[in-house]
């Protein structure tokens, strides 16, 4: 790894120079101190990848320098070596935080060079990670919600606020208000945003996965269990789970569900051993859980667990003072990844899109938009770039179809279609906009013999999930 910087530091000068003759052939860049005290000194004036230092030297020793040098320099890697190690020695450097040990007498120049690149690897690795998880906090700060409406203003408030507690949260709102984006925006501002944020769809899977994809099981506990699999809350743990679509799961699995959340453990299906887990919840739904506990659908004692804290969002038809905002945002993104340079948008291309009642709601508008960039001729997107949908006269727009003589089931079944189609197939989406459950819609979709022309949309089911269900 070319420009590392090392600092070697050794009382025995043949030492010392033979290990920085070996690095600086392999290109690393060496510094030496003939003691700690020194070492110490040249970490206040440069900044080092990593220190390998003798243990035993006379004044402060390895062990010392490698405490001091922490506290100095927390990302430099440090790596013990001696003649006189011992396993006590060994376990100590190790507890203190060094990343390896090695015995000076019975390591080959070979083994210096392979210890060392794997120390700087490792420490690449985690510099990486850092910015990533960086990338991830800014990415789903609460301002990349985008939203200048007054509404909007509480609901950032509000996450702010409930950020920090490990108190159980339930996003509402109708498809495509951004429940999801929510629910990210709270896990990377809380005290567990470096812990994992697991996502399972509760709409997407039936009942005997979606215990298994849960609760993980064990080899053997149903046909097709060729191995032990961990589930969904282990891993989690130390994170957030996220049950989308929480209205949808099964009823035999509410019980479970709410042990879980109130418990903290649970057995892998086909096992008795139980399982202790530190997971926040927040569950999202469009529906309505009250109107679903008074009809029976939803246990009154999960829904009260889930719905400590509630946090609504808003349709876009409610807040379209942020539609120019989100506008904006969305020609940069698709810009990006289209290669265009659309400058921006013209003035009868957004009175259309204001005059647009948005029943998908911020999804809907992102994918006009991306489609607009795509096919856009000029620099700017112009109302010949947008759907038909968007640009037909009221008449056109209102008839669809409808004629005397065709039978409510024949309209329900067009509505269903035409809906499903504006979606891509996404049978969750069109769902939230039919105000029916997926489950519903996908007996409709049985019933109409129309299950195989939904059942693969850009790879998934239709349910927008990958047909085939990874396993941990």
């Amino acid at each position: 790894m070319p420009n590392k910087r090392i600092l070697v530091v050794d009382d025995d000068a043949y030492v010392r120079e033979a290990t920085e003759e070996i690095l600086k052939l392999r290109g690393y860049e060496v510094d030496t101190a003939p003691e700690a005290r020194t070492a110490l000194a040249r970490l206040d004036e440069t900044e080092y990848d990593l220190i390998l230092s003798d243990i035993r030297m006379p004044g402060m020793t390895g062990l010392e320098l490698l405490e001091a040098a922490r506290a100095k320099a927390p990302d430099t890697h440090i790596i013990l070596m001696t003649a006189y190690g011992t396993i006590e020695d060994a376990v100590q450097a190790m507890k203190k935080g060094a990343y390896d040990y090695i015995q000076k007498g019975s390591t080959d120049p070979a083994e210096i060079e392979l210890v060392v690149e794997r120390a700087l690897m490792y420490q690449e690795a985690q510099r990486e990670n850092r910015r990533l998880r960086s990338e991830l906090k800014e990415r789903y700060g609460y301002a990349n919600m985008l939203g200048k409406a007054r509404c909007m203003d509480r609901i950032f408030d509000l996450l702010d606020t409930v950020a920090s507690s490990r108190a159980t949260v339930l996003v509402t709102g109708e498809s495509g208000t951004g429940k999801e984006l929510a629910a990210r925006a709270l896990h990377y501002n809380s005290p567990r945003g470096n812990g994992p944020f697991i996502r399972i769809n509760c709409a997407a899977l039936p009942r005997e996965l979606m215990e298994s994809e849960l609760f993980g099981h064990e080899k053997g506990a149903f046909t097709g269990a060729i191995k032990q699999t961990r589930g969904r809350f282990e891993m989690a743990d130390g994170g957030t789970l996220l049950l989308d679509e929480i209205s949808e799961i099964d009823a035999s699995l509410q019980a479970k569900l709410l042990r879980v959340l109130q418990e903290r453990e649970f057995e892998r299906v086909g096992s008795n051993q139980t399982i202790k887990v530190d997971v926040r919840i927040i569950a999202t739904t469009n529906r309505d859980l009250e109107k679903e506990v008074l009809e029976g659908n939803f246990r009154e004692d999960l829904y009260y667990r889930l719905n400590v804290i509630e946090v609504e969002l808003p349709p876009l038809r409610e807040r379209k003072e942020d539609i120019a905002t989100l506008i904006s945002h969305f020609i940069e993104r698709y810009n990006k990844e289209n290669g265009k340079k659309i400058q921006g948008i013209t003035d009868a291309a957004f009175d259309i899109l204001m005059r647009y009642d948005w029943p998908g709601n911020i999804r809907e508008l992102e994918n006009y938009i991306e489609r607009a960039v795509v096919v856009a001729q000029g620099d700017m997107l112009d109302a010949d770039d947008l759907p038909r949908k968007l640009t037909a006269g009221p008449e056109t727009r209102a008839d669809n179809g409808i004629r005397v003589g065709l039978t409510v089931h024949e309209m329900e079944q067009r509505l269903i279609m035409k809906t499903l189609e504006s979606c891509g197939g996404n049978r969750t989406e069109a769902a939230g906009i039919l105000g029916i459950s997926t489950r519903t819609l996908r007996n409709k979709l049985h019933e109409y013999g129309a299950m195989d022309a939904f059942k693969e949309v850009n790879g998934t089911n239709g349910d927008g999930v990958p047909q085939a269900v990874d396993q941990p």
